[in-house]
């Protein structure tokens, strides 16, 4: 199984699994999300409602999209429709901030969503959707970086502490999986407070890694958006990071506790 087949069938989802979290997932269509949250938190009842939830998300997205196709095909932010849902402006509003199209936030939008629906029935939670993250701790963790073809890749992790949550850390690569990219970084991991504008940021960072010698674009792009909390970005054998990132070196699945 090559790399981009082992991203798209979610396999790299068992080692990133803490053992102090429950987890589940939910699905439909092109949404797959994992979600972990407290032992002492989890239900039954979770499964069903985070499905609903979105059942709903992706239906309204949809029915807007309908209405305006280059929602879904334009790749520089656009002006939304009167009367669009709470998703789309949320998406439309992280690719103005970004420079992007708007379906470019759309996996972080989703994260975040549920685990707003979670923050009053769990006390932590994490959640995964194609390597986007937003995620509420009470104690410090660990985000592995999966950075495909890099030297670094699980070798490395982001740092989170309880007072910096809940916030997102958002991947974009150019080198994995299956999202579109006008780069060639194995990995820009954004760390920012809203979910959709660090998906949306992980993009546009990544737009602009051709080459090792090109990081140093990327960290530039970023510092220009005051919202976003730090940045590092990954390509072969170097990387580069600005901002609130703390690298703690990765030695074992323990260490791997989400992704």
């Amino acid at each position: 199984m090559d790399r981009e087949q082992n991203y798209v069938d979610r396999t790299y989802r068992s080692l990133h699994q803490a053992g102090d979290l429950h987890y589940f997932n939910i699905r439909f269509k092109q949404s797959d999300l994992a979600i972990g949250v407290d032992l002492a938190s989890y239900s039954d009842s979770l499964l069903p409602l985070c499905q609903k939830a979105l059942l709903r998300m992706r239906g309204e997205l949809e029915d807007y999209i309908r209405l305006q196709p280059e929602f879904m095909s334009s790749l520089a932010p656009i002006q939304l429709l009167p009367g669009a849902p709470e998703s789309a402006r949320r998406m439309a509003a992280a690719a103005f901030m970004a420079e992007v199209g708007p379906m470019a936030a759309v996996a972080g939008t989703f994260a975040q969503a549920m685990g707003e629906i979670l923050k009053n029935r769990c006390r932590e939670y994490v959640i995964e959707n194609g390597g986007d993250i937003y995620i509420r701790t009470l104690h410090p963790r660990s985000v592995a970086v999966f950075a495909g073809p890099s030297p670094f890749s699980y070798k490395i992790g982001v740092k989170i502490y309880p007072e910096e949550g809940p916030l997102s850390i958002c991947t974009s690569s150019g080198t994995v999986g299956p999202s579109l990219s006008f780069g060639q970084a194995d990995a820009v991991v954004i760390k920012a407070g809203d979910a959709a504008l660090a998906d949306a940021v992980a993009t546009g960072a990544a737009n602009r890694v051709q080459n090792e010698n090109d990081l140093i674009k990327a960290i530039d792009y970023v510092k220009n958006i005051s919202e976003v909390a730090g940045i590092l970005a990954v390509k072969n054998d170097r990387m580069a990071a600005w901002g609130a990132i703390e690298l703690k070196p990765l030695t074992g699945r323990r260490d791997n506790e989400n992704s």
